[in-house]
């Protein structure tokens, strides 16, 4: 895993000692309201936090660094700390030791239990009670939108520390993303933002400097749920996609051919005509390489189980997310769990390659 970080990194550039060093950004008054002019630089955001330094996380950190925000880094995992400090980016022992010298922290961690506990753990961000440094905190986790809700309301709940122009609130975004490890690697990730629509406004120069789009979806926690479905949606699709093509197969129509039959019809969506989950079809996709690479059966079956969760909890009926459950879940049981979810077609539907097809 360090190594293929360290493969990621090895463009960034050295970190340049007291670049332009500029005044930090002042918490709002509520009377002046947030800026938000899109001509605002990295120093409109003075000091950076980034925690979680996984596959996306370190190249998402790296692009800001890039940018030329000022960046302190933290995660549990020691080896991804060094890279980063190899490059003269300072790192943090704790969660806490990053809000103090942060204005504004950004997280990107694995599940619901790792952004609480960052949050609220010992040495967590808000280890230091109701007073807080940074004006703004931004979760990318993908996680369900009650537990982004609860940490929103506990962030509101505290003050900015020293009362910089007069006090305020710190504020929070919920803003996921779409686009996988590669649109980290290049810059154009999608945001899925919920929050203050006056936070996003002045987070999405930050934001840009790690994706190509931003969308803002509404108040906390409607960034985590528009994630949320758009996976719930992305699973469905494919196993609609790979059941038909399986069926096809089973019927005497090759892969390629139905592939052009969907792609000219109403069938065509993403999982048709830029995924397809048939090997031999499509190049530059997961199933031409053994279904290595892109995303993992695990982290889908993570996506559809906080769907299901999500649908219990307010009483929607939603039958397929259940079903996509199942088998995405089935899939990781039997040991395919860091397969690429298009995998389904050979592994759940008994797809056959294209090559053999013919």
């Amino acid at each position: 895993m360090a190594s293929r970080a360290a493969r990621a990194l090895l463009s960034l550039p050295k970190r340049k000692p007291n670049v332009s060093p500029s005044p930090l950004l002042r918490p709002p008054a509520p009377a002046r309201g947030l800026c938000s002019s899109p001509d605002e630089g990295p120093a409109h955001f003075g000091n950076v936090g980034f925690i979680g330094l996984g596959n996306m996380g370190s190249r998402m950190a790296k692009n800001l660094v890039k940018a030329g925000y000022n960046v302190a880094v933290h995660d549990i995992n020691g080896d991804a700390m060094k890279i980063f400090a190899g490059f003269g980016v300072p790192t943090k022992k704790t969660p806490f030791e990053v809000a103090e010298e942060s204005d504004v922290i950004v997280t990107m961690l694995p599940s619901s239990s790792h952004v609480f506990d960052v949050y609220t753990g010992p040495n967590g961000l808000l280890h230091g009670g109701n007073l807080l440094r940074p004006w703004l905190l931004i979760d990318s986790s993908t996680i369900d939108p009650q537990t982004s809700r609860k940490i929103s309301a506990l962030v509101s709940n505290c003050t900015l520390n020293g009362k910089r122009d007069g006090g305020g609130v710190p504020m929070m975004l919920d803003a996921p993303v779409s686009g996988g490890v590669l649109a980290a690697e290049a810059g154009s990730l999608t945001f899925m933002v919920g929050g203050s629509e006056e936070a996003y406004l002045t987070a999405k120069r930050l934001l840009l400097a790690m994706g190509k789009s931003t969308i803002y979806c509404g108040g906390a926690g409607n960034g985590s749920a528009a994630k949320i479905c758009n996976n719930l949606a992305m699973a469905v699709s494919m196993l609609g996609v790979s059941e038909a093509l399986a069926l096809g197969q089973s019927l005497g129509i090759a892969a390629s051919v139905l592939t052009r039959v969907f792609n000219s019809s109403s069938a065509r969506c993403w999982s048709s005509d830029a995924y397809n989950p048939v090997p031999g079809v499509m190049e530059g996709v997961p199933s031409s390489r053994n279904y290595e690479g892109g995303f993992a059966t695990k982290l889908m079956a993570k996506d559809l189980n906080l769907a299901k969760s999500s649908a219990e909890e307010v009483g929607v009926k939603c039958p397929l997310t259940f079903e996509a459950q199942d088998i995405y879940s089935g899939l990781c049981k039997d040991g395919h769990e860091s397969k690429d979810f298009s995998c389904v077609f050979r592994h759940y539907y008994s797809g056959i390659d294209e090559h053999k097809g013919k």
